[in-house]
């Protein structure tokens, strides 16, 4: 196919579509939903600004179950393809990766948050002891605790550790624990509902549902490729529209039909792996946990932005140009070489555990 990158890349290949498709999520999450806490409450009536910008300030927060899917791809893609999770060795390099990747970045935010917002009723000692083991979707009120979003990573390492446990077992189980998790999803997002207004038990299940959903959509990939563009496109645009007007609310018809489609669009158009879009995603993470900390740091600070047009748009265009700013800032100058000292303490404790020759 002319023009379009394969979907199945080679082992270890970056998947940079998704990679950029990841940075926009951010995006979303950050400065089309959670934005708006910029402003004095009632600025925004509904359906201000037409019907984009309504969505991004009514549903932006389920771009998060974007996140959820495409790391269940990507992880399917990196991991199920000669990769050795059966190994002690194998898993502890998996949950090195992990903690590398995450927690540096999250154990700072969450001392900055404890310093500026410790006061605030909601940030308990015992919402800080959840937040410094990744369990914080467990506390209630989940989700407005020091650095809010990071809800998803709890979510993401609970989906992480049966992911890992189960591949372990060999390619059988992890196929059935892949039907049952996204079974388990599908009827707690039926029981428990799922909204802006998180609870652990549908926090739980949207991410169920949507990591591994991405599993699901890596299987079948082969098949998955064949379907054509246009058809993805259309497929996408009927989940964003039943996201608004269907009877199951917004999550099910995102998770199971529009944002398996955009990933699908995102491993064919080369245009998602130009070089803007791939910074983007490299720095998502940091978008992600930082754009909060501003945000209430603004809010705290001026009782809420103003509701005049200019405002408005100045709110939005400092709040993204500040945390893209603080996040590339943040990315090279923390985010990575924290990552690589955690992973250099590992390669070095290996190295010592192997015996030298007599």
């Amino acid at each position: 196919m002319t023009g379009i990158v394969s979907a199945q890349p080679a082992t270890g290949e970056r998947l940079a579509g998704l990679d950029a498709l990841r940075g926009v999520a951010a995006c979303v999450v950050a400065f089309g939903f959670h934005a708006q806490y910029l402003f004095a409450p009632g600025t925004f009536a509904p359906g201000w600004g037409g019907p984009v910008i309504s969505w991004l300030q009514t549903l932006g927060w389920t771009a998060v179950d974007l996140f959820f899917v495409l790391s269940g791809y990507v992880f399917a893609h990196v991991y199920l393809r000669g990769a050795d999770l059966a190994s002690r060795d194998g898993q502890g390099a998996f949950w090195i990766a992990r903690i590398a990747r995450l927690y540096p970045l999250h154990l700072a935010l969450l001392l900055v948050c404890a310093c500026l917002f410790g006061s605030e009723p909601d940030n308990t000692v015992a919402a800080l002891a959840a937040h410094l083991v990744f369990a914080q979707a467990l506390v209630a009120p989940v989700g407005h605790t020091f650095d809010g979003p990071t809800w998803s990573l709890s979510v993401e390492m609970l989906c992480y550790a049966v992911f890992a446990l189960a591949a372990a077992r060999g390619a059988k189980t992890l196929a059935l624990i892949t039907a049952a998790a996204c079974l388990i999803g599908l009827t707690g997002i039926a029981v428990f509902g799922a909204s802006a207004e998180l609870t652990t038990a549908s926090v739980g299940a949207r991410g169920l549902l949507g990591f591994f959903g991405g599993q699901l959509l890596w299987r079948g990939r082969e098949h998955l490729a064949r379907i054509p563009l246009a058809a993805l496109a259309a497929g996408m645009m009927a989940g964003l529209w039943l996201s608004m007007t269907g009877p199951f609310g917004p999550v099910l018809p995102l998770t199971l039909l529009a944002w398996p489609a955009l990933l699908l669009i995102g491993l064919r158009l080369p245009l998602l792996s130009a070089r803007p879009l791939t910074w983007l995603g490299d720095r998502s993470y940091a978008v992600y946990l930082l754009h909060i900390p501003m945000i209430d740091f603004v809010a705290f600070s001026t009782g809420g932005l103003g509701d005049s047009g200019w405002m408005i748009a100045a709110g939005h265009l400092g709040l993204a140009a500040a945390t893209l700013a603080a996040a590339d800032l943040v990315y090279r100058r923390f985010e990575l070489p924290a990552r690589n000292a955690v992973r250099g303490l590992w390669r070095r404790r290996q190295s010592a555990a192997v015996p030298r020759p007599a």
